[in-house]
């Protein structure tokens, strides 16, 4: 797992009102050991237990068919019983602190090795799984320890011929592990964690495992980790301000001090319970709604984050290019929203996440980017959009550091032009610098353009202009034509790019109003996804011309996509000339003249391509297909004039096409339950659950026929999974 992505996944079923620690750090140190050898590491692979045999994985593809069968059924089982059987229990008064041993996380360091062994087998045992030893490995050329991975004796999958023996099976392939390092203090340290497990805990057959019957027969004394003092710790526990059940009133202690204020989310009367209201009703309507809170010393409010399970599952599939949008961020605004936002295949903007944060602090941002990653899996995006804010850079880097991080155009753009509407012909001169953004095709013509326009206009002393033209390689198109961006950096020249709730959240809108109106918002942009993707499926040829290339892609780009894809296909009328100048083996540098009529003016270009014959590998000096997605005018000239009858595949993407299955995407065609959507099984499944339970706890009768209507619904899919093995 890289630097960026290891730090501790923060459970969306857990309450705030329970007493809890919990600890996010980014790893930059440890890579996963090798079977034979890690960074000069040997691996003692005789150190693995369990009948004395290291588990022979299967192929990646046979794991995923086998973790796919069981996937609708175990998905959130161990997080659900698991939370609410050891953080519910009666017996412990609800007091999280009544457990002995606090579930791991990354910088717990322990004396020995022994140590940090005995306190993840204790607290396995304590939540109710068996541990083994995945691997581990010693300096080369020396018997001394270095490192190891624990993991939950689930992991991994039989080897094939062992997988028809009588024996039952266990493996599941339980992500469940940490991994150990000796740090130069000679003291061993987790590195990574993953807390979730994929199956159900036996608590009976767990006893009886070999890990615990090992420890059991000996002595073994209680280990507690020492947490170094660079690992930041969010605090979750029961506070007035965040929890009104049973407590006292939340509009009771929301005067507070100035010095606390200015540590805290500013909230007006009310809204403390407002806030706390959305977060458990969209955790009891939205199984895999997932939120954290931040609270400072006092225990108020300074942070909260929540993203619902569309917003998780998207990110699976636009998981490559995200906008940090700090526009309601200012003074002007009341909801100090932060939201994360992409785009899908319609290029519609989607809901990442969101939150409310007290500061703009790198702190602050910090702990949103850690909280909001560890929910998508540990996964960071490929390329993040941001405005201009030092505090919010200095945070991408810290979180984000493999991410390419690039300024909004869009957000520059701006700036030049509110910058220059003190001129008297601001329009003109906002003109060139628009021309010299957009047009340079090269680094050293928009550096001779954007000096040209300084030096005749005097704007060299301008500070604002200077200050953006330093940090041009992080906006100007010249400067990022290597990066994929999806359409979201560069909309085009005078168009600014609007926020995510532009229509819903304005300068007036109160905490209460915006909460009051979240998720009709949401349904609104759900269910226009799901008009447009319906559309897409239902479209027919709408072609312009006789390109073979636009009947292609008529058939497999969304609506949205095809237009823009279209109006390419239409320019390369405009590409009059494709002149070869110039050829190697396969390469070969074509110049295409395209000329564009505007109100009565002809003007041209040339643009530079380069064709691989032998791949069929073709790019443009515009660089469309990077800034896009799809191939240009220029690129499908040069094509076409080689003779290639239908675009590479690897020049379609998959997340501009309508035939991939979306798991996040209503199915707004039928009231129905999609049976092909696992989504929609899950989501469906737990709120008829919660339905049997709402109704079972009106009486100790309820209760038990509930509980037998439960059992017996088990019973027929155990008996169901018994016939088709």
């Amino acid at each position: 797992m890289s630097g960026d992505s290891t730090y501790l996944p923060h459970n969306e079923d857990m309450s705030p009102s329970q007493n809890l620690n919990l600890t996010l750090q980014g790893s930059r140190d440890s890579e996963e050991p090798q079977e034979d050898e890690v960074n000069g590491f040997q691996v003692d692979s005789h150190e693995i237990e369990e009948d004395g045999r290291q588990d022979a994985e299967l192929n990646e593809n046979e794991q995923l068919l086998q973790l796919k069968d069981n996937e609708h059924i175990l998905h959130r089982n161990n997080l659900e019983l698991s939370t609410r059987i050891e953080l519910n229990d009666p017996s412990r008064n609800g007091d999280f602190d009544s457990r002995e041993y606090l579930p791991p996380v990354v910088g717990m360091e322990f004396d020995s090795y022994d140590d940090a062994y005995n306190y993840y087998h204790s607290y396995a045992k304590e939540v109710g799984f068996a541990i083994r030893i995945k691997s581990s490995w010693t300096k080369r050329n020396s018997k001394e320890k270095r490192g190891a991975v624990l993991c939950c004796n689930c992991e991994g999958f039989k080897m094939i011929k062992e997988a028809s023996t009588q024996r039952k099976e266990t493996r599941t392939g339980c992500p469940a592990m940490i991994r150990l390092r000796l740090v130069q203090s000679n003291s061993w340290r987790v590195d990574e964690v993953k807390l979730g497990h994929n199956h159900l805990f036996d608590p009976v057959r767990v006893k009886n495992s070999k890990s615990h019957r090992k420890m059991d027969g000996g002595a073994k004394r209680k280990v507690e980790p020492n947490l170094t003092m660079e690992i930041r710790t969010i605090k979750l526990y029961r506070t007035p301000v965040m929890d009104g059940v049973n407590s006292v009133s939340v509009n009771t202690i929301e005067p507070i001090t100035s010095h606390e204020r200015k540590n805290s989310l500013k909230l007006n009367m009310g809204d403390a319970q407002v806030i706390q209201n959305f977060l458990c009703h969209a955790q009891i309507i939205y199984p895999n709604f997932f939120y954290s809170v931040d609270l400072n010393d006092e225990g108020c409010l300074r942070n909260v984050l929540w993203i619902n399970s569309c917003s998780r599952a998207a990110y699976a599939y636009f998981d490559d290019v995200v906008t940090f949008d700090t526009t309601y961020l200012s003074d002007n605004y009341q909801v100090p929203l932060f939201a994360f936002i992409g785009v899908n295949n319609h290029k519609q903007s989607i809901l990442l996440g969101c939150g409310l944060v007290a500061d703009q602090t790198v702190e602050t941002f910090i702990w949103m980017f850690r909280t909001w990653i560890s929910c998508m899996s540990g996964r960071p995006p490929q390329m993040i959009i941001s405005d201009r804010c030092s505090a919010l850079e200095s945070a991408i880097g810290e979180v984000f550091p493999r991410a390419n991080h690039v300024i909004s155009l869009s957000s520059v753009m701006k700036s030049i032009y509110e910058t220059l509407a003190v001129f008297p012909d601001s329009e003109a001169l906002f003109s060139l610098f628009n021309s010299s953004v957009y047009d340079s095709l090269k680094i050293e013509d928009f550096e001779l353009s954007w000096q040209d326009i300084r030096q005749r206009f005097g704007l060299r002393d301008l500070k604002e202009i200077q200050t953006i033209y330093e940090i041009r390689e992080k906006w100007a198109p010249a400067y990022l034509k290597g990066t994929f961006s999806a359409g979201l950096h560069g909309l085009g020249r005078g168009h600014f790019s609007s926020p995510f709730f532009n229509s819903y959240l304005t300068k007036d809108t109160s905490v209460k109003e915006f909460f009051g109106n979240y998720e009709i918002m949401m349904q609104n942009k759900m269910q226009k996804e799901a008009s447009d993707e319906l559309e897409s499926k239902d479209l027919g040829p709408l072609l312009k011309t006789s390109c073979c290339y636009e009947l292609q892609l008529s058939k497999l780009y969304t609506k949205a996509i095809f237009i823009e894809f279209q109006d390419e296909v239409v320019k390369m009328s405009s590409c009059l000339t494709i002149t070869p100048v110039h050829s190697s083996g396969p390469l070969c540098t074509y110049l295409v003249k395209e000329v564009d009529v505007k109100d009565g003016m002809e003007n041209s270009r040339n643009f530079e391509v380069i064709y691989d014959k032998a791949g069929m590998e073709v790019r443009c000096i515009c660089n469309c297909m990077n800034f896009k997605g799809y191939l240009c005018c220029h690129a499908l000239s040069v094509l076409n004039n080689n003779g290639v009858k239908e675009i590479p595949s690897f020049y379609i993407l998959s997340r501009w096409r309508k035939d991939v299955p979306r798991s996040h995407v209503l199915d707004c065609d039928s009231g129905n339950i999609d049976l092909a959507n696992p989504l929609q099984w899950h989501d469906h499944l737990y709120r008829k659950a919660m339905q049997v339970v709402e109704v079972g706890m009106i009486s100790t009768h309820h209760c038990t026929v509930a509980l037998q209507a439960f059992q017996e619904a088990l019973n027929k899919i155990h008996l169901l999974t018994d016939n088709n093995s």
